[in-house]
């Protein structure tokens, strides 16, 4: 399912209006739509938090119209659209709050996952405003977190999508790393530090992909996509220290667009 070239269509811009004004809910495409049922779930990243754009009736959750989900329904008019992935979700609020639209029927699902219970907000700010030691020991903890703990948490959410949605194509969206090593950054955290976190974006992003692949899913890795475009870049995709500091280390409107869109479109 490549992206469409629909995007100028009448369907394209009658579904992207009412994603807008609807937020969450089931937006319908039409009866006639090839393209099937898609539920976008999962954290901060899919949600769109950093792209601006925020749909009204998300309030906190910052749904954005410039998010990777609802620019690929704008441009591929599924059967419905429901998008329930918000700002700050763990693998628990997943599971008890972001499931509901999953039916037989559902044919694709996008999910990025994990970073908030490995305890992404906690290291970045320790790593911003503590020593290179107390970065590097944060760090430590959440890859050991990774390594144990969320592992049976991934295996939960992707076992409760499957059962829900047995038939669909479930695409899992990983994370880029954060920082171009030797960029042009000549203030903020160290190269030790940034070294350390791009570290731990891949291991995460290891774990995603083997979980996804055990479970029969797709991994869209996006470092690719967002090489040059890391923070020290001089053409960044990402925020670095924002306000409002719920953007930090999010991607932009360009990050979302060309980094995750792309990668998205390719497996889903």
């Amino acid at each position: 399912m490549k992206l469409s070239t629909l995007t100028g269509s009448l369907s394209a811009l009658v579904l992207a209006a009412v994603c807008a004004l609807s937020g969450a809910g089931a937006v319908q495409a039409g009866e006639r739509s090839s393209t099937p049922a898609y539920v976008a779930l999962g954290d901060s990243y899919s949600s769109g938090v950093g792209a601006g754009g925020y749909i009204g009736s998300s309030g906190a959750c910052k749904r954005s119209s410039k998010s990777y989900p609802a620019l690929w329904a704008a441009a591929n008019a599924p059967a419905s659209f429901s998008f329930t992935a918000c700002s700050g979700a763990r693998t628990g609020d997943v599971l008890s709050r972001q499931l509901d639209p999953l039916t037989p029927s559902t044919g694709l699902v996008s999910i990025s996952v994990g970073g908030n219970d490995a305890g992404f907000a906690d290291t970045m700010s320790t790593c911003v405003f503590g020593s290179d030691s107390a970065c590097l020991n944060r760090v430590t903890q959440a890859r050991t977190y990774i390594d144990g703990t969320l592992p049976g948490q991934l295996d939960s959410v992707y076992s409760a999508i499957k059962a829900k949605a047995p038939a669909a194509r479930v695409v899992v969206l990983g994370y880029p790393r954060f920082y171009r090593i030797g960029g042009g950054c000549s203030s903020g955290l160290s190269e030790k530090k940034r070294i350390a976190i791009n570290g731990a974006a891949d291991h995460i992003n290891a774990v995603l992909a083997k979980r996804a692949a055990d479970h029969g899913f797709a991994f869209g890795d996006v470092n690719a996509t967002f090489a040059g475009h890391e923070i020290c870049s001089g053409d960044a995709w990402l925020h670095s220290v924002t306000l409002p500091v719920d953007e930090s280390y999010h991607p932009t409107a360009p990050g979302q667009s060309g980094g995750y869109l792309p990668v998205f479109a390719s497996a889903a």
